[in-house]
């Protein structure tokens, strides 16, 4: 099997995928919106980049508060429910570290779990400082590494059936790569060049059900449904008898799931 780049998987892994993710994972990064704008310096008249805007939920925060907004995304059945989520926003294709934007642009760029989705992450960020201007800021999130309990539960029914990354899933190039930390954030805005970088995490519990989180990997959502997708039906329904019996540790009386996630919000200027 040919092997391909991280970016390359990236775009075959979201492709046709938006309604997928509205359904499910995108109610759970819609949780540090407010955070991410505040630490943006997001209000009225800001003329705003969202990068990666997925479905549109940032880009729709952004033009609640009056800002001027311009989002992208690299996958097109994302770009168009996003311009039908927020008509307010100019919504567009656009794939790091290649935006087709003027330098100093825009007074602020949010990018909510973008740099999880991108192969070479330092000339993201260099791209990204180029389109602010000066005294410009940035606000971004990741998910941390090791994950938060909640944000680990499909990877443990997944590691219970003892499945391990296949060759045509790559990851980031060990070269590229930077430790998913507070520290390691900091330390990679900062060699980009900016300047008072701040870095925190956030916490919360996601309520969810258990065939809604389940969903989103079924069908191919993210890495975890890229690696299901691979294998066959036998294995599949195995993974999820174990994600039922791994799920009960997070079951409120009423048959939800209460799954506790964390982010690091890291925030800067140009």
């Amino acid at each position: 099997m040919q092997l391909i780049t991280f970016d390359q998987y990236e775009r075959q892994a979201w492709a046709g995928q938006a309604g997928a993710f509205a359904a499910g994972f995108a109610k759970l990064c819609a949780y540090s919106v407010p955070q991410l704008l505040d630490g943006a310096g997001v209000g009225e008249g800001t003329r705003v980049l969202d990068i990666g805007t997925g479905t549109g939920t940032v880009a729709a925060a952004a033009c609640a508060r009056g800002a001027r907004v311009t989002a992208v995304d690299a996958e097109p059945s994302m770009v168009e429910l996003a311009a039908l989520n927020v008509p307010a926003a100019r919504v567009q294709l656009g794939l790091l570290p290649d935006l087709p934007f003027a330098d100093g642009e825009f007074e602020a760029i949010t990018g909510n779990f973008v740099l999880n989705h991108v192969g070479q992450p330092a000339r993201a960020l260099a791209e990204l400082r180029r389109l602010l201007r000066p005294g410009g800021r940035l606000a971004l999130t990741i998910w941390p590494n090791p994950p938060a309990p909640g944000q680990a539960l499909l990877g443990r029914a997944v590691e219970a059936v003892g499945l391990t990354r296949p060759a045509h899933l790559p990851p980031v190039a060990a070269e590229d790569d930077f430790p998913r930390t507070a520290e390691g954030l900091t330390e990679l805005l900062t060699t980009a060049g900016l300047n008072e970088v701040h870095c925190e995490s956030l916490h919360w519990d996601h309520r969810t059900t258990p065939d809604e989180w389940w969903t989103g990997p079924a069908a191919g959502v993210a890495y975890i449904g890229q690696l299901l997708l691979s294998q066959p039906e036998s294995t599949r329904t195995e993974v999820r008898q174990h994600f039922d019996r791994l799920a009960e540790e997070f079951r409120t009386p009423n048959g939800d799931l209460l799954l506790p996630h964390t982010a690091l919000l890291a925030t800067a200027i140009r």
